[in-house]
């Protein structure tokens, strides 16, 4: 099981002592979860991009129901768009039913226990197996060894550190002290290609999309 970008955001945002979440403007965490989708797509090469437009590679469904609905749109939509017009689209149309999915299927995983006399989460799991069955650290854990290390990170971690800085997510998880010593770092591994060359301009198309609609007067 790998857990998808959207599920890794959401459990970015935990946290496991309080059982609370970050609290983040709604706007930015559904267009953090749409760009999460999107990217999601990318990877399975369901959607490309180029400079002008996100356009459909395959519109066959994936069986997974946090991307499919967005796929479906997609495939549907008259005429083509850009990337920036499909993120503010799904995070309208689709990033409550998605944030609502992933707290279900994060529970369904067992890696979330939810404490309805208090309306908290708990992690259950703190690990999570992988497809080649190695166990994965939390996503916390891991972004924050990415962030504060040196060493060259998965590549589906530079994912989430793009969608969580185009979204201003580390400003609430991070100190300003901790966000000043990381900032450097951030940039870094934005800027690191261990993707593949196309998918990678997607990827990167749809997280400078995000980052306009996330802050429209950047």
């Amino acid at each position: 099981m790998v857990l998808r970008f959207a599920e890794e955001i959401v459990l970015l945002l935990l946290d496991d002592v309080s059982g609370e979440f970050a609290r983040i403007p709604e706007w930015s965490l559904q267009r953090a979860l749409a760009g999460a989708v999107l990217m999601d797509l990318a990877l399975e090469n369901r959607i490309d991009t180029d400079p002008q437009r996100l356009f459909l590679v395959d519109g066959s469904p994936t069986g997974d129901d946090l991307l499919d609905p967005t796929l479906a749109s997609i495939a549907n939509a008259e005429g083509t768009h850009d990337s920036r017009y499909w993120v503010e689209q799904t995070a309208m149309q689709h990033a409550d039913r998605v944030h609502a999915r992933v707290l279900e299927r994060l529970v369904e995983h067992g890696i979330l226990h939810r404490r309805d006399d208090r309306f908290l989460w708990v992690f259950q799991s703190r690990r999570y197996p992988a497809v080649d069955g190695t166990a994965e650290r939390e996503v916390k854990l891991r972004i924050m060894e990415v962030l504060f290390s040196d060493e060259i990170p998965d590549p589906r971690d530079i994912v989430i550190v793009c969608l969580a800085d185009s979204c201003g997510i580390f400003q609430e998880l991070l100190s300003k002290r901790e966000l000043n010593l990381a900032s450097e770092r951030i940039q870094q591994v934005r800027k690191m290609d261990l993707i593949g060359q196309a998918i990678s301009q997607a990827v990167w198309d749809i997280e400078m999309s995000l980052a306009l609609a996330t802050h429209p007067l950047m």
